[in-house]
């Protein structure tokens, strides 16, 4: 941010935000003095698709739709207005061997500026803009975003965090791992919820004394899941003006159910599923259940919010920290 500019001046801007996950490549536009959005939209780039986990790099297609997905981003941010442009890169620009590749190309193509965070902040940002979605409940609770490349937690006790950290297990990741039967065997699913118990052995550990009933789930798949709930029992609604969904346990299973013993044809054919999640949805349902039986989850919901409204709020509160793109 611009030393000259007033806080007063950057609350009064219209600020884009584009989040380069490891599926998807999102904006936002943002109305700063209003709060009003003046733009949401998201395109698949699947970074990490066809990638040798054991020696990531990010392939020269992914790459293309990478710089493609960018520049489409950076024409609907000026389009909508955006007086400053700010990039964020998680999972797999921070841990692909060339990620450095597509942060300088994003930087002398495009003229945008990556700045790529590491899984703590990852997490930070999470938890502020789920705070800005949902009404914490006093009992403790957990936080979960289902990335492609990484799965944040952040446990709440008070209403506050006192633990977060970001695991490699993202659906992509997790699918590209194991590579899966479609649908999904019985044993696959025992291999996943085994290695989950392995690598998710502190979070098991630190949550053990607070034993959480309340699990918040933020991002795509979550979004889908409660999409999917509304549109086959409609017995429940997604209220555009609410910024957060709480799922009925039983239609929840049901769902989840549903997608484990499906092919991706009749996943895809599904009412609410959004078509680009329609493969990795198995591995968002495997790590879900996991949490549900691992904690005893009594109340699972849904927040619209998630990093790129916790990118809002540090803005608002330290802007100096991140470094804009020029328009």
């Amino acid at each position: 941010m611009d030393p000259q500019r007033t806080t007063q001046e950057r609350l009064n801007m219209k600020i884009a935000i584009i989040d380069c996950g490891t599926n998807t490549f999102n904006l936002l536009v943002r109305d700063q003095e209003s709060q009003r959005l003046l733009h949401n939209s998201k395109i698949a780039v699947r970074l990490a698709e066809g990638a040798d986990l054991d020696n990531f790099a990010i392939g020269e297609p992914a790459l293309n739709r990478a710089l493609e997905a960018l520049a489409e981003h950076k024409k609907n941010a000026v389009k909508e207005g955006a007086e400053l442009v700010y990039a964020v890169a998680t999972a797999a620009v921070r841990t692909a061997k060339n990620g450095k590749e597509l942060v300088q190309r994003a930087e002398s193509e495009l003229g945008i500026h990556i700045n790529v965070i590491d899984g703590n902040t990852e997490a930070q940002l999470i938890y502020e803009g789920v705070k800005q979605g949902i009404q914490f409940k006093e009992a403790p609770s957990l936080i979960m975003d289902i990335g492609g490349g990484s799965t944040e937690f952040i446990l709440l006790r008070d209403q506050k965090p006192v633990w977060q950290k970001s695991y490699p297990i993202g659906s992509s990741v997790m699918h590209g791992r194991f590579r899966p039967n479609d649908p999904i065997h019985k044993d696959e699913i025992e291999a996943i919820d085994n290695y989950l118990e392995e690598v998710l052995e502190e979070l098991t550990a630190v949550c053990k004394g607070d034993n959480p009933r309340v699990l918040i789930g933020s991002s795509g798949s979550f979004d889908t899941l409660a999409q999917m709930c509304v549109d086959n029992f409609q017995t429940s609604r997604l209220d555009p003006d609410e910024t957060s969904y709480t799922f009925s346990m039983h239609e929840y299973m049901q769902i989840a159910d549903r997608m484990l013993k499906s092919t991706f044809e009749e996943r895809l054919n599904t009412p609410g599923m959004i078509p680009m999640r329609a493969d990795m949805i198995v591995m968002a349902c495997i790590e879900i259940n996991f949490i549900i039986k691992r904690f005893g989850i009594r109340l699972l919901q849904q927040c619209n919010f998630a990093l790129k409204e916790g990118l809002f709020y540090s803005l608002e509160k330290d802007a100096h920290k991140w470094q804009k793109s020029s328009l």
